[in-house]
């Protein structure tokens, strides 16, 4: 029985190795995608949907250790190092860091496949429970506890502004109207509504902003009210 094809990211940033990689991986079937750059490659795993990834050590700006001890904080997904750095105390470093395999430059682009293709075989690890939290995109609530995460980073929050974006993270992407938001996050709707609402709204991009968002995932949309992207 045919193996099915996994999608793989190739985390390098020398262009002659990232190119010979991608290569065989296709060859083999796979769907295979590439980020130059530590934060690029972390952007892309908390979008999910990678099976394995190849990763180098010596990345020039988040380094490879560094990389996987961050997505060790989201994901167990398997993940194969890649380097030059090939003595037994980076080995076992990058071990301890939750690493599956490594891969010691200059390799065979053949030997990489075989160990991508085993590490497909073994069962996938659950993530960790986390009691409370539930993880929908970059963002992670505790209803329970009335805690929101964002990127990992745990917002400081008003009563207000947990009720509000717990009331968008209940439905995201659907838009809702400043009378929808008032009567999910507040005791007792007020005339001034509108100007509630957008005031918190404010303060809310401010501290998304401050927890490292790039693009503003609450969206306004004029006179019809907000929605949230996770």
């Amino acid at each position: 029985m045919s193996e099915q094809p996994a999608r793989v990211l190739v985390v390098e940033d020398e262009t002659a190795i990232a190119d010979t990689v991608l290569y065989a991986l296709r060859s083999e079937g796979h769907v295979a995608e590439h980020c130059a750059l530590g934060a690029q490659a972390l952007e892309r795993l908390r979008a999910g949907g990678i099976d394995v990834v190849v990763l180098d050590v010596g990345l020039p700006d988040v380094g490879g250790f560094e990389v996987c001890r961050q997505l060790r904080t989201f994901s167990q997904v398997p993940v194969i190092f890649l380097t030059a750095r090939n003595d037994e105390f980076d080995r076992v470093l990058g071990l301890e860091l939750g690493a599956d395999d490594y891969v010691g430059k200059p390799f065979s682009p053949r030997e990489l496949v075989a160990r991508v293709r085993a590490r497909l075989r073994r069962p996938a690890q659950a993530a960790p429970a986390e009691a409370g939290w539930v993880r929908q995109g970059a963002f992670a609530i505790d209803r329970e506890g009335r805690r929101v995460r964002y990127r990992d980073v745990l917002l400081d929050l008003t009563r207000y502004e947990y009720a509000l974006l717990a009331a968008l993270m209940q439905r995201p992407g659907a838009i809702l109207s400043r009378a929808q938001l008032m009567e999910r996050g507040w005791d007792h709707a007020s005339d001034s509504a509108d100007r509630t609402v957008d005031t918190h709204v404010k303060t809310l991009r401010a501290k998304l902003r401050a927890a490292g968002a790039q693009d503003d995932p609450i969206r306004t949309h004029r006179g019809v009210g907000y929605a949230l992207d996770v």
